[in-house]
């Protein structure tokens, strides 16, 4: 049977609801009055709520939006306020039979059964219009999605949609959810990449400072320095723009702060900095950008991501080498880098991500990083220093592009 809850505002010629309701087959599970319709409503949970109010206002309104909020449930409205404005609000509150002066015990069980079917049909439409929401939504992950693909693939527009059905039916997944995925991977390794690229420049930075100072190659350093400063201000602008204030920004506030003690270093004039000082800047700048980095792998992705991260560790690496060589840094701590650059060669050359292309591009690398630490030795040297700092930017060059082709690979993307 159907049990209703009856709303009463204080009425000398209100009929007996309770009564009439009951004689008509229906359940009364309780009344109410406004102050406590929102409660009664939760409490009884009826099938449908009946209310007799002949001049409602403006609480009974706001009570009636509040329990529809938390529980929809059907409204029947009796009432002798013929006004539009008052029609107008019993809509907007969520009465589905706005009776004006037509009570009658003959007519509650149709009334009943119009506002029940009435509300069916207001729920089945508001169904309706999340399930439409939901595909234009996932119809948008699609496209974008695909957008990623096809820019880090070089696919078309249909190889980069076939990518994402196979992803779909080998996850047993949507499409719409493998899309989100691919969407979430992409944000997550470009940042990532970025961050890593802050702990490489920090390095790279006061590698080509030593340069300038010694007069190795002055104009070629002077405009890779300069080159460098504006990679780390536009890596900066990026991950503000695009990371979660709320997740990163503290994270990134301090990168942020850091950069411009060190930029500040750099600006002296005429390179009169010291170079001690300007190192101990940039091991806080490439703390912060680690800091971050970690943060980043934590975000729910680590094991599609991390290897972008120790990639990008080598870039890393492979400047801190040269400045350490170029500074006359302690023998243990020129090992040490180089320990750990073997040791990221190592994890590399084992990762199960791997493709033909980065199969080269690691031989490449090792290449590179055989030529650097032959060079270490010369750097006291002009003609070794002139060496050392190609062979750094060919070791660095060889990484980046090796960390992009992570990044953009399917297997970080998709997580095939």
């Amino acid at each position: 049977m159907t049990s209703v809850l009856i709303l009463s505002m204080p009425d000398s010629g209100a009929p007996p609801l309770a009564a009439e309701f009951a004689a008509a087959g229906f359940v009364v599970c309780g009344e109410s009055d406004c102050a406590h319709l929102v409660r009664e409503g939760l409490r009884a949970a009826p099938d449908v709520l009946v209310c007799w109010a002949p001049r409602p206002g403006a609480e009974l309104f706001d009570a009636l939006a509040t329990l529809q909020a938390q529980q929809s449930l059907p409204v029947l409205f009796f009432t002798q306020d013929a006004s539009v404005e008052a029609m107008e609000r019993a809509l907007s509150a969520g009465v589905h039979a706005w009776v004006v002066q037509g009570y009658a015990r003959e007519r509650l069980r149709p009334l009943v059964h119009l506002a029940q079917l009435r509300e069916r049909q207001e729920r089945a439409l508001r169904s309706r219009l999340a399930e439409l929401g939901e595909q234009l939504e996932e119809r948008k992950w699609v496209d974008k999605a695909k957008g990623i693909l096809m820019h880090a693939r070089h696919v078309s527009e249909e190889e980069a949609f076939q990518l994402l059905r196979t992803a779909s039916m080998q996850a047993n997944r949507k499409v719409g959810q493998v899309s989100r995925q691919v969407i979430d991977a992409a944000h997550v390794a470009e940042a990532i990449n970025r961050a890593g690229q802050q702990r490489m420049l920090s390095q790279r930075l006061v590698k080509l400072y030593a340069l300038a100072r010694s007069r190795t190659d002055g104009a070629a350093a002077a405009l890779l320095m300069k080159e460098s400063v504006q990679r780390v201000e536009d890596n900066l602008k990026t991950l503000e723009a695009k990371l979660s204030a709320a997740t990163y920004g503290d994270l990134i506030a301090a990168a942020r702060a850091g950069w411009t003690g060190m930029r500040k270093l750099l600006e002296t004039s005429g390179r009169t900095a010291d170079l001690g000082q300007l190192d101990e800047a940039a091991e806080t700048v490439l703390a912060q950008a680690d800091a971050l980095v970690l943060a980043l792998e934590a975000s729910g992705l680590a094991a599609q991501v991390h290897v972008i991260n120790v990639a990008g560790r080598q870039r890393m690496l492979s400047q801190r080498m040269a400045k350490l060589a170029l500074l006359e840094g302690p023998p243990a701590a020129l090992a040490e880098t180089a320990g750990e650059f073997e040791r990221g060669l190592a994890a590399l050359s084992q990762a199960p991500l791997s493709t033909p292309e980065i199969r080269a591009m690691l031989e490449q690398g090792e290449a590179a990083w055989r030529e650097l630490r032959a060079a270490v030795p010369g750097a006291a040297q002009p003609a070794g220093r002139m060496k050392l700092a190609a062979a750094s930017e060919d070791l660095l060059d060889s990484f980046d592009r090796l960390t992009a082709a992570y990044q953009h690979s399917i297997q970080v993307l998709i997580g095939a």
